[in-house]
């Protein structure tokens, strides 16, 4: 096989095998089968394309292929039922060759990437086990690759898979978009396992590297599909527009070397507009769709007050405080009252953020954790208390499991 077609076949797998999956899970009604058959699928075009050519239609060539075995699976499966039940199934089955199916398998965006959004990220699957599921299902990534992602064995990450496969089949989860009553819900946990895989990208928490592109990228496809199903969710754009924010900055966080370089340093004029473009029309959407501002939406504006800011000192703190104020109140966590110290050490002084740091001191989720030894470094620093900041940084360099992260705050504590 030549290098091209192998390129060509991959190429149109990573585009299209989600959509094969999601239209071969509304026949088969298993999550598990259909992405089997869709990888029977694949693995003929590998044989056949070689010997015949690329197809004038290669998703369509896929498509039908994967319906076929599908239906050859089913007409050997309902063999062993009643007749009764044989006869409707060959009822549903006989709706498969009509043309307006076809044309339904070709949506690229259709309901059917919804629905297995929503199986993807089921609530009775651990949110380990919707993070891979998802990248498996909809992001076409390998075992191999997602275990790389998020520095675990092949093994563990199968396991997870298919142990999320048996759960949602053992529960009979059914290929279909939730009722009103749980819709909020299940979207909220579709948003929440997106958000996960984009920030693991943007700022891994273990590893060598400190951003993970290709994890960002993904999440920031994922998002961009939601938002184009559910139009009317503001939610759905809130986090795009996060996202598409955060994303202008990935030239700039790391430098030639893979150092990690913080935000004082970047150089804005290297931030790519066109991320920020998409972004800021994305919360005016979700601005324009919001009765009152959500999480993402919330954090999408502070994205927004950077991106903004033609430079680090032009920074509208003030706003950014503000904004804390409101995600503080209606999703309180420690992490944000945080983030929130930070930007009151940049409006007020880094005194009036020190008294915020203290505060938060005793929380059981923040101990443990190298973010608030940092930050507390970082204030002490620019408030002169330079023996006290190196303690803190050298503190926050133990506590940290990212290799790039902790060389970052050892350079710091060893320059003061």
């Amino acid at each position: 096989m030549s290098t091209d077609i192998q390129r060509t076949i991959e190429a149109v797998w990573r585009i299209e095998s989600t959509k094969v999956t999601a239209a071969i899970s509304r026949l088969v009604r298993d999550v598990g089968l259909a992405e089997e058959l869709a990888q029977d699928a694949f693995v003929a075009a590998l044989e056949q394309w070689p010997k015949t050519g690329i197809p004038d239609r290669p998703a369509a060539w896929l498509m039908r292929t994967a319906r076929n075995k599908a239906v050859d699976r089913i007409r050997r499966n309902v063999t062993y039922e009643s007749k009764q039940a044989v006869l409707a199934r060959d009822a549903e089955l006989g709706a498969i060759d009509d043309p307006d199916w076809d044309a339904a398998l070709d949506d690229p965006v259709g309901d059917d990437i919804l629905r297995l959004m929503f199986i993807a990220c089921h609530p009775a699957l651990s949110m380990e086990a919707r993070v891979a599921l998802t990248l498996r299902l909809l992001g076409g990534l390998t075992t191999a690759e997602i275990a790389r992602a998020f520095l675990s064995s092949e093994s563990t990450i199968a396991q997870r898979i298919v142990r999320a496969k048996r759960t949602l089949s053992r529960q009979e989860v059914r290929f279909e978009t939730p009722p009103p009553d749980e819709l909020a819900e299940r979207l909220s946990s579709v948003l929440e396992v997106i958000y996960l895989i984009f920030n693991e990208g943007y700022a891994a928490t273990s590893g060598d590297s400190w951003l993970r592109a290709e994890l960002c990228l993904e999440a920031l496809r994922l998002g961009r599909i939601l938002a184009g199903i559910v139009p009317g969710e503001s939610e759905a754009h809130g986090l795009l527009a996060l996202m598409e924010l955060q994303a202008s900055r990935f030239r700039t966080r790391v430098d030639a070397a893979g150092n990690p370089v913080r935000l004082p340093h970047q150089d804005r004029r290297r931030w790519d507009r066109l991320h920020i473009k998409r972004g800021i029309a994305a919360l005016d959407r979700a601005r324009a769709l919001a009765s009152q501002p959500g999480f993402y939406l919330l954090q999408a504006e502070i994205a927004a007050c950077h991106a903004r800011a033609r430079t680090f000192e032009e920074t509208d703190w003030r706003q950014i405080v503000r904004l804390y104020d409101q995600l503080a109140l209606r999703f309180p966590s420690p992490v944000v009252d945080l983030n929130r110290a930070v930007a009151v050490g940049m409006a007020d002084g880094p005194e009036a953020g020190l008294e915020l740091v203290e505060a938060l001191a005793t929380e059981p989720l923040l101990s443990d954790s190298h973010l608030l030894a940092a930050v507390r470094g970082d204030l002490l620093e620019r408030a002169g208390r330079l023996d006290e900041a190196r303690a803190e940084f050298a503190r926050a360099a133990q506590l940290t499991q990212n290799e790039a992260e902790r060389q970052l705050l050892t350079a710091r504590a060893e320059s003061l």
